[in-house]
């Protein structure tokens, strides 16, 4: 029940009632809305800016907890980034080295992204910075990855490839120590023994009896086995790629066949003295990409030091040739 409310009138000497018209009731009611209102409004925004719902407070935590995770993603990166280093700098001054490949250039491994924006979907959100970055880290460490892989595969090749080279090229004696009476003659000027004059002698004979074993020096193909090139009398040739060739002169017959496969070390034949010769012996020359070459170089494969120092020494010697 609301309060009446009067007031003294000094003419008639006495208390009248406070007659409030509807107009002011209406006003006074509509600033009290407002007003309420007002502190309403106030109450939930400080509210909302002191305190923090629990759907925010979760929301906190999941932000919070993904700055952590970007984090610890960053220094695993790091760390990975210091294995991939090692391995890099192996690879080129290691592995590519020894393959005799060039090392990748330091731009080539490090080279970032260019052209369009690959984050603008990333960019406008609380943490775009460190969303952003660890993206570009991630990327940048895949692209050398990738690099580096492509580099052990080339590795990987050049590695099977000289294993190969390394099993083809010429490398042991054609004839075993133990069957030579001789090392009658190397590389050189020499005296011819039919005419006596001097010239060029484009391998070494190896005095051998008729009949000792010749064997393959390096793998490869045999591409002729016959008698039908001035001089040498009954003679193989093999091809052991990366351009070398390998001759035997003046056999005695042979063990092997054109075209047939052999192995370093195969029987392919016997010594002679066919063709031009003056005594048993073997006439053994290489080629390198069709130019013969000092076949003096091509021991190591089965001959000690002291053994190589001495053939050395005989093979320097301008003396008569066989051949």
């Amino acid at each position: 029940m609301s309060k009446v409310k009067y007031y003294y009138d000094s003419e008639t000497l006495s208390y009248r009632k406070i007659e409030r018209k509807k107009r002011t009731t209406f006003k006074y009611g509509l600033v009290f809305l407002l007003a309420a209102a007002l502190f309403s409004f106030m109450i939930v925004f400080i509210g909302s800016y002191y305190f923090e719902s629990p759907k925010e407070k979760a929301l906190k935590r999941e932000l919070d907890n993904m700055s952590l995770q970007y984090q610890l993603l960053g220094r695993k990166m790091d760390e990975a980034q210091k294995v991939l280093a090692n391995v890099e700098e192996r690879d080129n001054t290691i592995y590519r080295l020894y393959f005799e490949a060039n090392p990748i250039p330091e731009e080539q491994r490090k080279a970032g992204f260019g052209g369009v924006n690959r984050y603008k979907s990333l960019e406008g959100f609380d943490n775009s910075k460190l969303i952003i970055e660890a993206n570009k880290r991630m990327d940048i460490l895949q692209k050398q990855i990738v690099v580096q892989s492509k580099s052990l595969d080339e590795v990987a090749l050049l590695a099977e490839d000289k294993e190969k080279f390394l099993a083809a090229i010429p490398a042991i004696q054609p004839v075993n120590n133990k069957d030579l009476t001789r090392m009658a003659s190397g590389y050189g000027m020499r005296s011819d023994p039919f005419t006596k004059a001097r010239k060029m002698h484009f391998g070494m004979d190896f005095t051998s009896p008729r009949g000792t074993p010749v064997y393959a020096t390096g793998d490869g193909v045999v591409t002729r086995a016959d008698n039908n090139s001035a001089g040498y009398g009954k003679h193989i040739r093999i091809d052991h790629g990366y351009g070398y060739v390998s001759l035997y002169a003046h056999l005695y017959k042979y063990g092997v066949k054109k075209n047939q496969k052999v192995k370093r070390g195969d029987l392919i034949g016997f010594v002679g003295s066919t063709g031009r010769s003056q005594a048993p012996h073997l006439h053994y020359e290489i080629f390198k990409d069709k130019e013969r070459i000092n076949p003096i170089h091509f021991y190591y494969g089965n001959l000690s030091p002291e053994e190589f120092s001495k053939l050395l020494e005989k093979a320097s010697l301008e003396n008569q040739s066989l051949d």
